[in-house]
């Protein structure tokens, strides 16, 4: 019997706080807490948290600083019936950022036309080539979206060559910015800003609004704008803070009954119940999100374009059934390398618990989907991945990675800058090229900052979870108190709960290849009972009982009944706890047989954490400030050797 590899990161409960923002708001302290966790720490913060659209918003222009002078150059593009060209990205950010443009300019009069970059021949953002296309076609204003910010040359050539160009981005600021006429990111505005967690199509919608309302037209094209924003904030995993959290309540609400044709169709293919009040995060991360973006990745972005664009039903439902084509086949190249990546990972093997950071090379994957496997990996594994493949006949090696919370996925190419041809990225993800005959030397320089930043014990996958809930705790009207606080997305997760020494009833595997498993779980007492799925744990089969059990409470209709779900994120073996006297001071202990830690805590708070058989352990109030001590030395030895004689373990 085995069970996950994991670290259980456990919020703090304040009970204190948690009664008063459960006394302010009416939630019950569940609830209270999770918005604690959060950051809700006031009446005030509480009633925006709760009602986004309360909140008082400065005006976007008094936020960005080029939007008024922006604005006005599109407008007079517009009115004079200049060509405007707009550069995207083909993610889904980049793509619904440009279908945003096309309907708003195209609606205000424009004329508006696009391009986006192809991922697998140009890479991300705008280039000189396309420049030079835009010149030579006759185009005046160009509008970048979801990137520009780090094209100083392309930017610097567009203008030298007499066009406009207004840069909309969101991506980190380089020291050198672009000489454009308008520069319009987030990221130049204060941290406090409600419009800093904007995702590219956030800035897009922003800019189409400016320029509708000085031209007097934005009747009637709010709601479809705020259709799209909704779509690419979240697919792109933007952070529901701000604005974002007010723009998405709202956008969501639109979306069962989109007034966007291609929206429709979109939603149709999907299988997305259109009769819901309002769509859920979830539905466009996993289900529209990843129809979108497939076309970006190993299909033709414009077939997005024209389906976020399009009037004609027939057209629109066409392109959505290219969409939902692509996207299964996304799904099995995925599945395909994935399979082919652990067979590597486990048989070659790669010695990644040493190194502290996963590197898989293999010839022949497709560069558009390795970045999905690598986010697979670090699920799997909890280390930082850099997954890649070969190009130019084995020539060069182009590469994905993902990140772990320990580790910073851009200052660890910036420590390999000199082996690459290309890398960029931020502290979670990153992308990068490299001659073949540099590979070793990149392990090598990867392993030694991987080993400067992560300790042993960071290479398992985190689980944040917000407080501990007891099953009787568990209805549908706890349930409907959860969805009333949507949209939860990143930034903003959706509450994990967790329970202990709960009882596997029954299990049973199901699914293709018997992937999932099916479980009834009981309280302790066995006095309650509750339905549960495990996604993907098939290889967990059968799972030991008691366990503690981390989880999301959803719902679940089969045959017309509706019963509640828990939708399984983690398991751990029971703690063993208890409490002792030594040298005179009470001591806590708890130890962790999954992860094989006992911790010692002492009556002020300070802790002793050590693995079974090692020689030195932690000792703080928490493992940042923690200090490492020498076990066998007195009074360390014999404390440790009282807490084993009670487990059992002298």
């Amino acid at each position: 019997m085995t069970v996950p590899r994991q670290r259980w990161q456990i919020a703090p409960f304040n009970p204190e706080l948690t009664a008063r923002i459960s006394r302010e708001t009416g939630l019950p302290p569940l609830l209270a807490q999770v918005l604690i966790n959060r950051g809700v720490h006031s009446p005030e913060a509480a009633r925006v948290y709760r009602n986004p659209e309360s909140q008082t918003l400065p005006s976007p222009q008094e936020e960005f600083k080029d939007l008024a002078a922006s604005a006005a150059l599109l407008a007079q593009a517009i009115t004079e019936g200049a060509r405007i060209a707009i550069c995207g990205d083909y993610d889904a950010d980049g793509m619904t950022s440009t279908a945003l443009l096309l309907r708003a300019f195209r609606r205000l009069g424009g004329r508006a036309d696009y391009a986006i970059p192809s991922r697998m021949t140009d890479g991300y953002g705008i280039n000189e080539r396309i420049v030079r296309e835009f010149a030579e076609e006759g185009v005046g204003l160009i509008v970048t979206v979801d990137n520009g910010i780090a094209a100083y040359d392309p930017i610097a050539l567009a203008v030298e060559l007499g066009l406009t160009v207004i840069i909309t981005d969101h991506h980190d600021l380089p020291e050198k910015l672009p000489p454009a006429q308008g520069i319009l990111n987030p990221k130049l505005l204060s941290p406090q800003s409600p419009y800093r967690s904007l995702a590219g199509v956030g800035v897009a919608y922003i800019l189409a609004v400016t320029v509708a309302q000085k031209l007097g037209k934005l009747e009637g094209l709010t709601e479809q704008l705020l259709e799209l924003c909704t779509l690419g904030t979240i697919a792109d995993l933007a952070r529901l803070t701000g604005v974002n959290r007010r723009w998405l309540r709202r956008g969501l609400r639109l979306l069962p009954q989109s007034q966007i044709t291609g929206v429709q169709a979109l939603i149709q293919v999907a299988g997305i119940d259109q009769q819901q009040t309002a769509l859920k995060p979830d539905d466009i991360g996993f289900k529209l999100g990843p129809r979108i973006n497939a076309m970006g990745r190993i299909g033709d972005p414009q077939t997005v374009i024209e389906l976020l664009t399009t009037e004609d039903e027939g057209v629109a439902l066409e392109r959505a059934m290219i969409c939902e084509a692509v996207n299964k086949r996304r799904q099995e190249l995925c599945d395909q390398i994935e399979r082919e990546a652990l067979i590597l990972i486990e048989d070659t093997p790669i010695p990644w618990r040493r190194e502290r950071v996963l590197v898989v090379v293999h010839p022949g994957w497709h560069h558009g989907v390795i970045g999905i496997v690598a986010s697979r990996l670090v699920e799997r594994y909890g280390a930082p991945v850099f997954i890649a493949t070969t190009e130019e006949e084995g020539r060069l090696i182009r590469g994905s990675a993902r990140g772990i919370d320990e580790f910073n996925v851009f200052e660890a190419l910036v420590s390999c800058r000199d082996v690459f041809t290309k890398f960029g990225g931020h502290p979670a993800a990153g992308g990068f090229t490299l001659p073949a005959e540099r590979l070793e030397e990149f392990k090598r320089r990867l392993g030694e900052f991987a080993r400067s930043c992560l300790e042993p014990e960071h290479l398992k996958p985190l689980l944040t979870l917000d407080g501990e809930a007891q099953f009787q705790e568990l209805s549908f009207e706890l349930l409907a108190q959860i969805d009333a606080l949507q949209p939860w997305g990143m930034g903003n997760p959706a509450p994990i709960f967790w329970s202990r020494n709960i009882r596997v009833k029954e299990q049973q595997q199901v699914g293709k290849d018997r992937r999932h498993l099916r479980l009834l779980l009981a309280d302790p007492a066995d006095t309650v009972q509750v339905k549960a799925m495990a996604w993907s744990w098939g290889d967990y089969f059968p799972l030991p009982s008691p366990l503690d059990v981390a989880y999301r409470l959803e719902s679940n209709t089969y045959r017309g009944e509706t019963t509640l779900q828990l939708n399984l994120e983690g398991v751990r073996l029971p703690l063993q706890t208890g409490d002792f006297q030594f040298q005179g001071r009470r001591y806590r202990y708890s130890f962790n047989p999954q992860q094989e830690e006992l911790r010692l805590q002492n009556d002020r708070g300070l802790v002793l954490s050590l693995q079974s058989g090692a020689e030195e352990g932690l000792l703080g109030a928490d493992r940042r400030s923690a200090q490492r001590v020498n076990l066998g030395q007195s009074p360390y030895r014999e404390l440790i050797r009282q807490a084993q004689a009670l487990l059992g373990k002298a």
